[in-house]
Order: structure tokens, then C-alpha cells, then sequence
């Protein structure tokens, strides 16, 4: 179809000017005609490139995308307006977002500061995170496809090779070959497994690796072999083309680009965690490595890979609850022991034998608590002690295969602080204590368990005080309980 003039109409809409060339559409400033009522946002027309060079792969897309984009939700994909049949003209209308692709930060003269596109990245991770929950895996994630708004926030754009869980596949039904963007595409897509969202981590730990080092981790192979060795290769250490980048975001990127999507990070939240709080990151020798990955290792997982057999995707939204991320709220006065431990039998239920769940250890303080020094090392004790005393809570736990982190939090809000927690993070489910108020003083106080259960976007466990069986014992037994002397306390 060739390009459409500036000043036509199409179905009510009048073209502004086309504002992207690409191999599969062209992409349009719209408005809507005289007359028609203006909805309040810009507008942009993609129309499918439909020339008879063109592969048939860009007619399924569009309709994957007209498909897909209209049950999207949220803040990180563009609003869906209109759609065109392919009887006329086949277009797709949707919100015009303001901002800056991924690209730009890549052409830049000088790559940005490390923490400054880590959180670039946690962005995009968010954003992906909510195409997951929306059982949607994007499967064309590259730094074109990511927009940057003003605020930091992500967009996702072009869902045509996209997959959704509950409608059917048409790229895996009407074509054969692996689809994506050469340089982006994970291990699994080689081999044609779609839908699993893990996939899209892997694009992401590219754009990461790209902005890291300037240099795509496997170049842009064009030959099915050439695409098949990201199965078993792995990419040059970051360290080694950068001396300078942290140890802790090599960490990161490599285990983004693991061949096997099971050592991946399980979720997109995740790895946004890790990206907002690289202090509690661990690092182990995939971090530190700077000489890269051995002929033995790429052997063996070429000999791996030869005869491996890939099982289905998992659905997005059940990908997510296996590896939940789970916060406790910890208080740090005026708390007796039993509650204490009630608080660690619950987090124990909450995870379960869930390998790959993440516990957030959370304590708030107020303000007050180190400013009475101007001394920032008077502050960083004040944070290492409450720090060291959530360690020793969570000690008893005892979590082999999760992650725990530990985070102290200063606010005269203790509801409000949790709660914005819990949305920054993309927390699956918080643990705390029950109020100690009776029902009827709940009525007129709202105390913070109440405020956070009635605010936060997740579930809420509100755990009850409870005693060891042990101290149960002791008590029918006329024996009075000394709660002071139970082991692993750190208050």
C-alpha cells in the first residue's frame, strides 16, 4: 500500500503526517475529522505495509496486534481507539504517546550514568510485568519498541508478534519459522516456543547488555544457525568490554541472558526489584567473571540443547503466583515476642515450598529517628541497626532458594509508606500484624493494618498473636511463660 498523503481522510480520521517508515507499517498523526468529538489525547494510525514483496507475516501480525491491543489495559500500553478492515484498508487507531524510544539513549554521544538507565530498565520491567499480568507476552521487545515517558515511566509499543494466553496463536498456527527481531529473540523462540514471559526478560537483559557495553551480546545473526547458538553461548562478560560497570549489574544482565529460561529471573518484578534496590543484590561468580563462559561449559550445553525438548509455556498469570513476591512488615517497638513469631509463621505459609518467591523484610521508623544528627554516618548506623535486627528475625526462617532482602523505610505515615512500597515494587502479598484495638475502638480509629488493607493493591494477611505450642504447654501446665527468653528474637 503506498504511503497515504497528508490532508486524506480515512473512516473519519484525517492524516497529519507520517511520522515512522518500518518494515511491516507505517505509523500516522491523526485527528479525528471536523465534527467528530475529540477524545481528549493525540492520535496515531499504524497501516500494515501490504506490497507484494511483503510477507504474509505482516497481514497475521495486524491482526494479532487489532486482536491484542483491544483487551490491554493500563498505563503502559497506548489506548486503542479504532480499528479498519481488511476488506478496505486494514489500520489500526490508537493513543499517541508522548516521549523518547530506548534508541535514543543508545545513539547518544556518551552512554548515561549506570543507576540512571538501571532505572530505565526497572521501567521497562514494570511495564512488562503488567503485560504479564494481563496474561500478554510481548515477544518484540527492542530499545524501538520502548517509550520513555517524561515522569520515567515505560510504554510498550507494537504487540503485532505478540502472544496472549487466552486467544488463540495465529503467528504459531499460519507460520513456521521462528519470528522476531534477530538480535533481541530468546533461546526458546529459536526453536518456536512462544508465550513464555520469560522471553521477554531476556530482551530486556539485551537492551541492558547494550546499554552497558554499546554492543548487542550476539550481534544480529541472519541464518537459523546463527540464531541457535545463543541455546548454549553465552555472551562476553559486560566487565570485560567495560572495567568500570558495577559487579552487581553484570549479575543482573547475565542472568537476563541465561540459555535456559528456568534460570532466568522468574518474573519481570523481579528483576525491577533488583534494579531499584541494587544494595541487596548478591553476587556471585556470574557477576565477577570477566574472562567469560569456558569451551567445556558451551560444549556441554550444546550437547544439552541438541537433544532438548521444550515444554509449553506457562500462562503468564500463573508464572506470577509461583514466584510471588511477599512483604513483611515488621514493627520495631512496642511488639511482644509471640507476635514475632507468628509474624515468621505466616511469612513460612505465605511461601511455602514456592522456590524462586522473593521475601521483602520491611520495618518503618520515623523520621525523627536520624535526624537528630546532620551526621550522615550517624544515619547509615540507624539504618544498619534496624537492618541487622531484621536479619536476626528473619534468620529462623530459614528460606534455601528465595530471596530476602531487608529495607527500612522512613516515614511519619507507617500505612502509607507500606502501601507505596508495595505498589513501587509490584508486592504480591503483604504479611502483618493484626491491630491490638477492639472491634469497637476500630470504628473510630483507622489503624494501620486497617489503612493498609483497605489501600493496598494486593492481598493482606492480617496475622493474630499467637504462642509456641511449647509456651501452650507450659501455660495449661500452671507454668507462666517467659516470652523475654525465646531464642532468635532481635528485639
Amino acid at each position: 500500500m503506498k504511503l497515504l498523503e497528508p490532508g486524506a481522510e480515512l473512516d473519519g480520521f484525517t492524516i497529519e503526517e507520517c511520522i515512522h517508515s518500518g518494515g511491516m507499517a507505517h505509523v500516522y498523526r491523526v485527528r479525528y475529522s471536523e465534527g467528530a468529538r475529540d477524545p481528549g489525547f493525540p492520535l496515531a494510525m499504524k497501516v500494515p505495509r501490504m506490497t507484494a514483496g511483503d510477507g504474509a507475516e505482516n497481514i497475521v501480525s495486524f491482526e494479532v496486534e487489532h486482536q491484542i491491543m483491544q483487551v490491554l489495559t493500563g498505563s503502559h500500553v497506548p489506548r486503542f481507539v479504532a480499528a479498519g478492515d481488511l476488506e478496505n484498508v486494514p489500520y489500526l487507531v490508537m493513543e499517541y504517546v508522548h516521549g523518547k524510544t530506548l534508541e535514543h539513549w543508545l545513539e547518544a554521544p556518551e552512554l548515561p550514568p549506570v543507576y540512571e538507565w538501571a532505572q530505565l530498565g526497572a521501567a521497562v520491567a514494570m511495564a512488562v510485568h503488567s503485560l504479564h499480568q494481563q496474561n500478554t507476552v510481548h515477544l518484540d521487545l527492542k530499545p524501538a519498541n520502548v517509550l520513555i515517558r517524561a515522569d520515567g515511566s515505560a510504554v510498550l509499543l507494537d504487540f503485532g508478534l505478540s502472544c496472549n494466553a487466552l486467544y488463540p496463536d495465529l503467528l504459531a498456527e499460519q507460520l513456521r519459522k521462528a519470528v522476531g527481531s534477530p538480535a533481541w529473540i530468546a533461546p526458546e523462540q529459536v526453536v518456536g516456543v512462544r508465550g513464555d514471559p520469560r522471553s521477554d526478560i531476556f530482551a530486556i537483559g539485551v537492551m541492558l547488555y547494550q546499554l552497558a557495553t554499546d554492543e548487542l551480546p550476539f550481534g544480529a545473526p541472519r541464518t537459523t544457525g546463527g540464531l541457535r547458538q545463543r541455546l548454549w553461548m553465552d555472551p562476553p562478560p559486560p566487565r570485560k568490554l567495560e572495567p568500570g560497570l558495577p559487579e552487581w549489574m553484570q549479575e543482573v544482565i547475565l542472568r537476563c541472558l541465561e540459555p535456559e529460561a528456568a534460570k532466568r529471573y522468574p518474573s519481570a518484578a523481579h528483576l525491577a526489584f533488583d534494579l531499584h534496590h541494587p544494595e541487596q543484590i548478591v553476587v556471585t561468580e556470574r557477576g565477577r567473571n570477566t574472562r567469560g563462559t569456558g569451551f567445556r561449559t558451551h560444549f556441554k550445553r550444546w550437547l544439552k540443547a541438541a537433544g532438548m525438548h521444550y515444554q509449553p509455556s506457562p500462562l503468564p498469570v500463573h508464572q506470577i503466583e509461583e514466584v510471588p513476591i511477599v512483604m513483611v512488615a515488621v514493627p520495631h517497638k512496642d511488639v511482644s515476642d509471640a507476635t514475632l513469631y507468628s509474624l515468621r509463621q505466616a511469612v513460612a505459609r505465605s511461601l511455602g515450598t514456592r522456590l524462586g518467591a522473593r521475601l521483602a523484610c520491611v520495618t518503618v521508623i520515623s523520621p525523627g529517628q536520624t535526624s537528630t544528627s546532620s551526621d550522615a554516618s550517624s544515619e547509615t548506623s540507624v539504618q544498619r541497626k534496624y537492618i541487622a535486627n531484621l536479619r536476626q528475625w528473619a534468620q529462623p526462617l530459614d528460606l534455601p532458594g528465595q530471596q530476602t532482602s531487608y529495607h527500612v523505610l522512613e516515614a511519619s505515615d507507617v500505612a502509607q509508606a507500606l502501601v507505596n512500597y508495595a505498589v513501587g515494587n509490584e508486592v504480591s502479598v503483604i504479611v502483618m500484624g493484626a491491630a491490638t484495638h477492639g472491634l469497637k475502638m476500630q470504628r473510630f480509629v483507622a489503624t494501620v493494618p486497617i489503612k493498609v488493607a483497605m489501600e493496598a493493591p494486593c492481598t493482606v494477611i492480617l496475622v493474630k498473636q499467637a504462642l509456641p505450642f511449647e509456651l501452650l504447654a507450659e501455660q495449661a501446665a500452671g507454668i507462666k511463660p517467659d516470652l523475654k527468653h525465646e531464642p532468635d528474637l532481635p528485639f
